[in-house]
């Protein structure tokens, strides 16, 4: 007889690729995002019986049905990000991770507290504010009695996109898998020093989580691309106007990349300063990586496809359907029809195949083992 399934509440849910990577063997109980267009999103491609638009802080913990034994909270990054104003947890729009915590505190209450939670932001949850910010972030979720530990995973492991984000994981049991110590390449010098600026009685709180790497990349950018003669390219002045913009190092990485054939790289607008003032310059990469996929919204670049090949070199935008792919979509989700509003919903989405892993490795063995316990 097949197992139960898991049940989970999806906070921030975006267009629902956490609801993804967690798979068949979940039940999702209950859904939330702000955002209305990627709340469509989430209903055209998982159906909207269990999903609420509106403001977290409007929520309360009579409004979660059920018991969850997962709740999982992709909260904005605005705040917390390395390229941002770095307000931190109490910034505009991270503070939202506050509301969730509220809603944890009130299942607490009631006995209904999911046994364990999963908080997934960009790397600079580790540092914003000297550190303060992941310290509260400990301080609270070991006051709702869960032990907790953080690991950093790039989604390049699984896909060609670089795309490092944090994992901090919380169980309310006692029987969390981790490690003795910290082990590459999931817990790293940003990961380690987090835990060195914990005070002790959260390191006595801390657990050091598990995760085998997979054993190769499924793939490089090139692949995920349509093929060249069914998208719209950049003409030579457009071309020529990026290039411009590029240094040195970058005109030398370009030049010498498609000596040999075909060579297909990634390329962002990045402001840079340089002898004291700021100056646009275009950074590509060769590596076989997507640079790490953005929302538009504050003014982000959007991605750029550099072909270089026989000494000429075009160059177009990156497409949204290639962003899909990019975060481990399958071709039939359904994208906004908005190229922009499919790129928001991609730029603040989760990799699919990291969720995976998470789950296979961790948060299922946890819950089984809870359900063993009890049994």
């Amino acid at each position: 007889m097949a197992a139960d399934p898991f049940r989970y509440y999806e906070f921030f849910a975006g267009g629902g690729m956490a609801r993804l990577g967690l798979g068949g063997g979940w039940d999702c109980l209950f859904a939330n995002d702000f955002d209305a267009g990627k709340a469509a999103a989430y209903a055209a491609n998982h159906g909207a019986a269990h999903l609420r638009q509106g403001d977290i802080w409007d929520l309360t913990a009579a409004d979660l049905p059920g018991a969850a034994d997962l709740a999982w909270a992709s909260s904005p990054c605005q705040d917390l990000s390395l390229a941002g104003r770095r307000g931190g947890l109490d910034g505009g729009r991270s503070s939202a991770f506050w509301g969730f915590h509220r809603l944890v505190e009130g299942l607490v209450r009631e006995g209904r507290a999911p046994r364990v939670l999963v908080i997934e932001n960009v790397s600079g949850l580790l540092s914003s504010n000297g550190g303060g910010d992941f310290t509260a972030l400990g301080a609270a979720l070991a006051a709702l009695g869960y032990r907790f530990g953080a690991l950093e995973v790039d989604a390049a492991l699984w896909l060609p996109q670089s795309r490092p984000r944090v994992f901090v994981i919380a169980t309310r049991g006692e029987d969390a898998i981790g490690a003795a110590g910290p082990s590459a390449p999931f817990h790293g010098p940003r990961v380690q020093a987090a835990w060195e600026r914990l005070p002790a009685e959260l390191k006595d709180r801390w657990a050091w989580w598990r995760l085998t790497p997979p054993a190769r990349r499924n793939g490089t950018l090139a692949e995920v691309l349509e093929p060249d003669h069914a998208v719209a390219w950049f003409d030579e002045a457009r071309t020529r106007a990026l290039l411009a913009m590029m240094a040195p190092l970058h005109r030398e990485r370009l030049a010498s990349a498609g000596a040999d054939g075909r060579a297909v790289g990634a390329l962002y607008r990045r402001v840079r300063t340089e002898r004291g003032e700021k100056v646009q310059r275009a950074e590509v990469r060769f590596d076989g990586l997507a640079g790490c996929l953005r929302t538009p919204a504050g003014g982000s670049s959007r991605q750029v496809v550099v072909v270089a090949e026989g000494g000429r070199v075009k160059a177009r935008r990156l497409t949204a359907r290639e962003g899909a792919r990019l975060m481990g979509l399958p071709e039939d989700y359904r994208l906004p029809r908005a190229e922009t509003a499919a790129l928001k919903l991609l730029g603040d989405g989760v990799a699919v195949p990291v969720v995976r892993a998470l789950a296979e490795q961790i948060l299922e063995p946890l819950l089984t083992g809870a359900a063993r316990a009890a049994a």
